[in-house]
C-alpha cells in the first residue's frame, strides 16, 4: 500500500514536470513565430530592436546555452503555475497545524483542491477531532474520579463519625441506663450496616465496570422472574402504603442471563420506586416484546425527575435531592449498579419522567 502511494506520488510529480516541459516548448515556439512575424511584417522599431537584442544575446551565449536558459525560465514559470495551488494548500495546512499544536483543537483545515492534499487535510481534521474527544473524555474521567473520591470520603466519613461518636459515649459510660445503652448500640449497628452496604456496592460496581465479574447465564423466563421479584416486595409495598400493579405480556420472554444479577437490578428499580414514588401510591411493572427485545417498564407516579437531573441519575453517587444528608436512605449506587448489570447482558436502560409519571425502561435481547 505504501509503495503504491509512493509510485502514485512519483507519477504525479513526473506528470507535472512533463506538462511544464511541453508547455515551455509550445510557448517558446509560439513566441519565436510571433516575434518573427512581427519583425517581418511590421515596421515597429521596438520589435526590431528587441529582435536584434535577442539575436545578440543568442550569439554571445551560443545557441545551446541560450535555448537552455530560455527553456529553464519558461519551465520554471509554468511548473510554479501548475504547482502553486498545491504549495498554497500545503502552506495553509502547515499554518493550521501550528495553530492546532498550540491547543486550538477547534480549528478546521479547509482547502479547495481535491486529491491527496484534500485527503491529508481531512485526515488531520479527523485526528484533531479524535484528540479533542480524547481530551474531553480524560477531563471528564478525571472529574469523575475526583467526584468519586469526594463522595466516597463523605459517605464513608458520615457513618464512621456517628459510629465513633456513639462508641466513645459507650466507652466513657456516658449513658443513663441499659435502655439508653441499647439505643446507642442499635444506632452503631444500623450505621455499620449502612457502611457495609456502601462498601459492598462500591466493590461490586468497580468489578462490573472493570469487566472482572463473571455471569452465570442460563435460559430464564423473564416474566416469571419479575413475578417472583414483585411478589417478594409486597411487604415493602404494604409498609410504604403503596400497591403494585403488573401487566405482563403473554409471551414467555426467554432470555439468556444471570438470574441473580437481574433480580438485583429489578430489586433496585422497585426499591427506587418505593423511595421516590410514595406520593403516587401505585407502582406498575409492564413487560412486552419489541423487535426481538424484551422490554420491562417500572413506573411510579411520585415526584417527577427534572430534565436537568435525568441524564445523570445512573451516575455513581448521584442523587436527585441535592442534600447528601437526605432522610431517604441508600448508597447512591443502586441505579449505577442496575445500569451496569443490564449492560453486561447486552441490554439498555433509560429513564423518562414528566409531571405524571417516571418510567425506567429496560431492554434485553430475547433468544
Amino acid at each position: 500500500m505504501k509503495n503504491k502511494k509512493l509510485y502514485k506520488y512519483y507519477l504525479i510529480s513526473l506528470g507535472e514536470i512533463l506538462i511544464a516541459s511541453i508547455l515551455s516548448l509550445i510557448i517558446a515556439y509560439i513566441i519565436k513565430k510571433v516575434l518573427s512575424y512581427l519583425y517581418i511584417n511590421t515596421g515597429s522599431n521596438f520589435i526590431f530592436y528587441f529582435w536584434e537584442f535577442v539575436r545578440e544575446i543568442r550569439r554571445e551565449l551560443g545557441v545551446e546555452y541560450f535555448n537552455i536558459i530560455i527553456g529553464t525560465i519558461l519551465f520554471t514559470v509554468f511548473y510554479f503555475m501548475i504547482t502553486s495551488r498545491k504549495a498554497k494548500n500545503l502552506i495553509a495546512i502547515i499554518d493550521e497545524t501550528e495553530t492546532m499544536s498550540n491547543g486550538d483543537l477547534d480549528r478546521i483545515i479547509e482547502i479547495e483542491s481535491e486529491g491527496d492534499m484534500k485527503k491529508l487535510a481531512e485526515n488531520i481534521n479527523n485526528i484533531s477531532r479524535q484528540l479533542k474527544d480524547i481530551t474531553v473524555a480524560e477531563r471528564n474521567a478525571q472529574k469523575t474520579k475526583n467526584d468519586l473520591i469526594t463522595n466516597v470520603s463523605h459517605d464513608l466519613r458520615t457513618p464512621l463519625t456517628s459510629i465513633i461518636g456513639y462508641l466513645e459515649l459507650i466507652d466513657n459510660d456516658k449513658y443513663k441506663d441499659e435502655v439508653e445503652l441499647r439505643y446507642y448500640v442499635n444506632i452503631v449497628y444500623e450505621k455499620s450496616k449502612s457502611l457495609n452496604l456502601l462498601i459492598n456496592e462500591l466493590f461490586q460496581l468497580t468489578k462490573m465496570q472493570n469487566n472482572t465479574i463473571n455471569l452465570d447465564k442460563t435460559d430464564i423466563n423473564l416474566v416469571e422472574l419479575l413475578g417472583q421479584v414483585v411478589a417478594c416486595f409486597e411487604c415493602q409495598f404494604n409498609s410504604a402504603d403503596m400497591q403494585s400493579r403488573i401487566k405482563f405480556s403473554k409471551d414467555k420472554l426467554i432470555i439468556n442471563a444471570d438470574a441473580g444479577k437481574l433480580v438485583r437490578a429489578f430489586e433496585n428499580l422497585l426499591s427506587n420506586s418505593i423511595k421516590y414514588g410514595k406520593d403516587g401510591y401505585y407502582v406498575d411493572v409492564i413487560t412486552k416484546i419489541e423487535k426481538n427485545m424484551a422490554v420491562v417498564q417500572v413506573i411510579n407516579y411520585g415526584q417527577s425527575i427534572s430534565s436537568i437531573d435525568l441524564p445523570y441519575i445512573f451516575d455513581r453517587f448521584y442523587r436527585v435531592e441535592k442534600s447528601r444528608n437526605s432522610s431517604i436512605g441508600g448508597s447512591g449506587l443502586g441505579l449505577a449498579i442496575t445500569k451496569n448489570i443490564i449492560e453486561l447482558h447486552n441490554g439498555t436502560i433509560q429513564a423518562y419522567s414528566d409531571d405524571n409519571r417516571t418510567i425506567f425502561e429496560v431492554k434485553l435481547p430475547v433468544k
